[in-house]
Parts: C-alpha cells; structure tokens; sequence
C-alpha cells in the first residue's frame, strides 16, 4: 500500500513521498525499511532519528527528519488503525459445523459461524454475524445482538444478555454464579440461588480468563464500550461504567458501582457496596474501601490521594533512621529530666 493511500485512509497530512510502498506497522526500535511507525509521546522524541523505518505518525513534523511524516492529532490511535488496514483476524465460513449442537428451538441469525463443539442451547438467540469458535458454549435462554465474537472456552450462562459487537476472548465466563452463601447455626454453608442475570451492553470486550458473575437477584451489567481485561473477576450485581478500563487481576467484591470512564490498574481490588465515580483513576495494587471521587487519583492500600501517597511512599524507606532519631531525642529529653539543665556560669 502506498504512502498516499494510507495518508487518506486515515485522514492524515502527508509530508514527504507518498510513492513509497509499506508493508507493514512496528514501533520505532523494530522497524525497518518499507515500514509504518509512530511517535505518541515527545519523550521519546530522541529515539526517531535511529529508527530505520520509512515513514512515521507524529503529531507535528520533526524539524530534519530524513523520513515521510503523517501528521496526526492522534498518532497512537492511527497507528492503531494503520495495524488494522494490515492485518485481519481469520474468520470462519458461515455455517454451523455438524460437530456443533444447536438446540432445535435456538434461533441463530444469518452469515454465523459455529465452530466444532460448539454449543447453543434452548431458546438461545444469535443475532447476525456471530463468530463462535470451538468449545464455546451458550447457555439455554440467552440473548445475543450482532457482530458478536466468542474464542473458544468462553461460556454465557443460562439467560443473560449481551448486545452488539461484543468480544469474548477466550476462557470468559459470562454469568457463573455469584459468590453467595448463608451460615447455618452449625457452621456450615447454604448457598444462596444466584436468580440474578449478567448483561453486557454493546462494544464492550472482555480479556481471557475473566469472569463477570450474575447476580443474586437484579443484575450484574457491563455498560457501553468497557474492556476489561485478562483475569478479572467482576462479582455479582457490580455495574462496571461506561468506557471504563480494568486492568488485569482486578477483584470488584459484590455491588461495587463504576461510573463512566473509570481507569482501575492491575491488581486493584475493591471491597463491595462502594461507588467509584466519573474519572477517576486507581493506580496499580490499590485497595479501594469506601467511595471514590469523580476525577480523583487514588494510590495505596487502604487507598488514598495519589500524590499524599506518593510523599508517603518516598518517606517509607526512611522510617527505620527517623525512628532511631527519635529515639536518640526522646533518651536525651529523659535524661534532662532526670539531671536537670546543664549548669552555666554568667559574668
């Protein structure tokens, strides 16, 4: 593909030969000639010189770079739509594979793919263009919109719902049982039905390995344009917001409430029946215990303000030698009270 024709399909400002050919995308440090890449960050401004690709995305020229620039307001992101012009995941043929099962009464909607093993219970429905590859199995009474994409091993349990262009990678499960059980006088432990559903809105995808529990009653719902990623357990009845992030081995216990366009980092985990409001960011490892903010920035466990943390953080390592300073204070203070102040002679 041409230089020119990349520049148009992605609605950038081409300085330089839109003659070349490109071949492909990679970051600075690993292209070579015939080469796509970008600068997101003017940090790494110095590493551009050294790269050997043949053009590069950037915000603003560079002042004597030898290569073709695209001028982009967002170089990441059209980066990431260069990688897409590129490279598209292989899609199975329309068709249901006879090593498949789909109940009689299971409505499946045109141009699907249903792989081997696969399995689509009673009175489930697919919208149009579902991608089920092997071993992923839909549970009886669920709801599907279009577009929809599961890799193998995912699950959706009996009647949740999930809207349109909605990817499961695989391992997910959507819809197992809420972590409930009541103690009986003896100790031991009735579980509690989990009645509730899971509901997935429409662009939202979910990482390998994570698991988004129903509720007990009422729902569990993973609202518009989420992603959640790898090894996250999101527990029964949360509300995970708008375009939030979640970063990998996250924990939200029961009834934890994100609003829209929160960031949680790896790690973080959440106890229940808390709001973490509009914006706000929790950084990696985090131990969230009652409400968030709207746009604050929480570090620490118990979490608090980033930046306090941060100070707290820096003075951590220091307390051995303070504490021992304080010590020495404190035997001095106690042996003038027991002596009293030094004598002084005045003239």
């Amino acid at each position: 593909m041409k230089l020119r024709e990349i520049a148009t399909a992605l609605g950038c400002r081409l300085e330089g030969d839109g003659e070349l050919e490109i071949g492909g995308v990679a970051g600075m440090e690993h292209a070579v000639p015939g080469q796509l890449t970008f600068l997101a960050n003017p940090k790494y401004a110095h590493k551009v010189k050294h790269t050997r690709a043949s053009a590069i995305l950037v915000s603003e020229a560079v002042a004597g770079l030898p290569i073709a620039c695209l001028i982009s307001d967002n170089p990441y992101l059209d980066f990431a739509r260069a990688l897409a012009l590129y490279y598209q995941a292989p899609k199975p043929s329309p068709g249901v594979h006879p090593l498949a099962y789909v109940a009689p009464d299971a409505v499946v909607g045109e141009n699907c793919s249903i792989g081997p093993f696969a399995v689509v219970g009673p009175r489930a429905r697919l919208g149009r263009n579902a991608v089920l590859h092997p071993h992923v199995v839909i549970y009886e009474g669920v709801e599907i919109g279009d577009d929809f994409l599961a890799h193998s091993h995912a699950a959706v349990r009996e009647f949740c719902r999930i809207g349109n262009r909605v990817v499961l990678q695989n391992g997910v499960v959507v819809g197992g049982d809420g972590f409930g059980f009541a103690k009986r006088a003896d100790g031991t432990h009735f579980k509690i039905v989990q009645s509730g559903v899971t509901v997935i809105e429409d662009d939202v995808e979910i990482q390998s390995l994570t698991s988004v529990d129903r509720a007990t009653v009422g729902e569990s719902r993973v609202r518009r344009g989420a992603k959640i990623d790898s090894l996250v357990q999101v527990g029964h009845a949360c509300v995970v917001g708008e375009d939030n992030i979640i970063c990998a081995q996250t924990g939200l216990a029961g009834s934890t409430v994100l609003e829209r366009d929160v960031l949680l980092a790896g790690q973080v985990g959440s106890s229940g029946h808390l709001t973490v409001h509009e914006g706000a960011v929790v950084y990696a490892q985090s131990g969230i215990g009652g409400d968030v903010a709207a746009h604050a920035r929480i570090s620490g466990s118990p979490a608090f303000a980033a930046n306090e943390w941060l100070r707290a953080v820096t003075a951590f390592p220091r307390l051995p030698e303070l504490l021992k300073s304080l010590r020495d204070l404190k035997k001095r203070v106690d042996k003038l009270e027991r002596n009293g102040p030094d004598n002084h002679t005045t003239t």
